[in-house]
């Protein structure tokens, strides 16, 4: 059933169709340019009256386009907010979905005239939506856009708020990859945060699993990427790469497996370790672009993490004198990098040549690690309880002897 919309000429639609076909007809004279202006403007009332919304975009648009580069910014973003309000007017998800993708795609083909504004339309349109799949897709567009037109610090403080826009948006898991990737290159190439761009693509790599064959084949490089990434990094220290399948792939792989052997080096293994497998693989190391004195600084690092991951609580100098094959006096300079980058918290007894630990951090955090922590709980409400039990038992003692006391005295 059709619905009838009452249009009058104080329409913002019909308004902007008027003014924006005016503009786009002007150098044509009078005698060309009224008739088309009146047969826009009665096709876009047409359009109103019979509830054809997605129509009337495009009509909008086809006029809106021409007039781009001719009228100041704040006018534009009058003319498209108006546009872009249309996806208010439906009913029909699926004409909505259709608007929203005629709309994106008219906004993002010249991406390098007027980027800030393109994307400012984008969030207005975002903003405008219900639907949460269309509420995605722009944001995928706006993500685009701002790396063609070179504004991408524009878009990556919502990046702080992507776990929220996942709940609401309640993608598939094909989403998600494209989403994670795209974030983890713009602030790869925006250079803006090294830490945060790794862990987005953490994120893509850990939506692959086994019996993903053919999608596993084609993340490969980015699984490399991610290693390569973590062993350059100097200030981190811990992930859990070794657990993904995207990355475990690696180590049977002919022309990777180097990159998997890297990885658990460095996760698992000592400053020996790392020096015999850079000696006989230093030419590969280098073709990744690794430069292997900061190698060693970070696995000197990792390395005394290792060392205070022993139960003992302490770790003695001698011991990480010969670990990390420095010299005497560098010891404290060692223990001070690690307690600076928050891997230790320690104290240095200098008169007896000891690394006192209260606190480490764990290079791999996975299932043993969670059974370390379960078995540190049920130790602490072990003794929890039995001090309550001692605490209480004391209590009744003590009770007691004041009852047989105010007897004594009566």
């Amino acid at each position: 059933m059709t619905t009838i919309v009452p249009t009058t000429e104080d329409d913002p639609a019909l308004a902007v169709v008027r003014f924006v076909s005016e503009l786009a007809w002007a150098d044509a004279g009078a005698e060309v340019a009224e008739p088309q202006v009146a047969r826009l403007c009665g096709e876009a009332q047409e359009c109103m009256v019979m509830g054809r919304w997605l129509d009337l975009a495009s009509l909008m648009y086809t006029s809106a386009d021409l007039i781009f580069l001719k009228v100041p910014e704040k006018d534009l973003e009058c003319i498209y907010t108006v546009i872009c309000n249309l996806v208010t007017k439906s009913e029909s998800p699926l004409e909505v979905l259709e608007m929203v993708k005629l709309i994106t795609a008219k906004i993002i083909q010249q991406p390098t005239e007027k980027p800030a504004l393109r994307l400012k339309i984008l969030f207005n349109l975002y903003n405008l939506l219900e639907d949460a799949y269309c509420r995605f897709y722009v944001y995928m567009k706006a993500l685009h856009l701002s790396v063609s037109g070179n504004v991408t610090e524009y878009v990556i403080p919502s990046f702080k708020k992507i776990d929220n826009f996942l709940k609401e948006w309640n993608i598939g898991v094909q989403e998600q990859r494209e989403l994670f990737l795209t974030i983890s290159n713009i602030l790869k190439e925006s250079r803006s945060s090294g830490k945060d761009s790794f862990n987005f693509l953490t994120k893509y790599l850990a939506t692959f699993f086994g019996d993903d064959t053919h999608d596993m084949s084609e993340v490969k490089e980015d699984a490399v990427r991610a290693v390569i990434e973590f062993a350059k990094a100097p200030d981190m220290f811990q992930c859990d790469l070794l657990d993904m399948p995207a990355v475990q792939q690696l180590e049977k792989d002919a022309k990777y497996s180097i990159v998997y052997q890297l990885l658990r080096i460095f996760l698992s293994k000592r400053l020996d370790a790392y020096l015999n497998f850079q000696a006989a693989n230093s030419t590969s190391l280098k073709s990744y672009g690794l430069v292997h004195e900061d190698c060693i600084a970070k696995m000197r690092l990792m390395s005394l993490v290792d060392l205070a991951s022993n139960d003992s609580g302490q770790i003695p100098y001698a011991l990480i004198k010969e670990t990390l094959q420095i010299n005497d006096d560098e010891v404290e300079y060692w223990v001070i990098n690690a307690i600076t980058a928050k891997l230790l918290d320690c104290k240095m007894d200098q008169m007896n040549q000891l690394v006192i630990l209260k606190r480490c951090t764990e290079r791999i955090f996975g299932q043993q690690q969670w059974e370390n922590i379960r078995t540190k709980l049920a130790t602490w409400r072990n003794n929890v309880t039995n001090v309550i039990s001692t605490i209480q038992a004391n209590k009744i003692a003590e009770e007691g002897s004041q009852g047989v006391q105010s007897m004594m005295i009566r």
